[in-house]
């Protein structure tokens, strides 16, 4: 394979496209095809590749996504760093729609999805104790701020199993366990990228109040997409700055993943 990455980006609702001039290929992986052509191009000087999830044309909802064939086809390409920007509810008044969140935890609410490239013959543990990359995770904070946008560091991001959203009465109890905000693409995405020693960070994108709020309205899917596209500019730019502040050269744990196990 000639054409190589290093950086990789996912895209979540509302935002499918990244970059200007890029190339576009079907990566073929042992797990099928993933969700869309890879597409593959520079910013800044270095090469990153690029897929929305849930494809262009939003066609697969998050329990029917190809997890598995998405991170391995980054992993084909040498992708080492990944960034997985999702649109995400708010659990509390202080995280605002239009704010984003750097998650440094996550629970995983979902059943029956294809979560491990390990399935024998023998059995492989792999930890998760912190699901997201110590150290991508302070870079896309610094580089959110310091493009003026309001910025939580840290936080508890619950997975449910979607495509339907959350009753008031599962949003309160998410409320009441101290959760930060809802997706329903994190798990297994973040985990699949540990068991391939890629380190991964999230970038919650808040575009509404959950419904378990006091006085909030049930959102609609239109609404969700609605916010993500006025937001995919901003994020872009903040795709730009963590793009070019990320020490490709740099050992992490994340690249140990495995040790001991093989």
């Amino acid at each position: 394979m000639t054409e190589r990455a290093q950086i990789g980006v996912f895209g979540g609702s509302g935002f499918y496209a990244l970059m200007e001039n890029a190339t576009e290929r079907w990566i073929e992986t042992p797990y099928g095809l993933p969700s869309d052509k890879v597409a593959l191009g520079e910013i800044g000087g270095r090469r990153v590749a690029f897929m929305p999830r849930h494809v262009r044309d939003h066609r697969y909802p998050p329990h029917a996504i190809n997890y598995r064939a998405n991170l391995y086809a980054m992993k084909q390409l040498g992708v080492e760093w990944i960034l997985g920007p999702t649109a995400c509810g708010s659990l509390k008044a202080a995280i605002a729609p239009g704010s984003m969140l750097v998650a440094d935890q996550l629970v995983d609410r979902t059943w029956g999805r294809r979560d491990t490239y390990f399935d024998g013959p023998l059995a492989t543990h792999v930890s998760f104790a912190d699901p997201y990359c110590p150290t991508l995770r302070p870079i896309a904070v610094a580089s959110l701020r310091s493009l003026g946008i309001e910025t939580h560091d840290g936080g508890t991001v619950v997975v449910i199993q979607g495509p339907r959203f959350s009753t008031r009465s599962e949003s309160k109890w998410y409320q009441s366990q101290g959760w930060e905000v809802i997706n329903m693409t994190q798990y297994p995405e973040a985990y699949l990228a540990r068991e391939l020693e890629m380190c991964y960070a999230n970038i919650s994108l808040v575009t509404d109040y959950d419904v378990g709020l006091e006085g909030m309205a049930p959102v609609s899917q239109m609404e969700v997409f609605e916010v993500f596209k006025r937001n995919n500019e901003r994020l872009k730019g903040a795709i730009t700055e963590i793009v070019s502040r990320i020490p490709l050269g740099a050992d992490c744990a994340c690249r140990h993943a495995l040790e001991g196990m093989r």
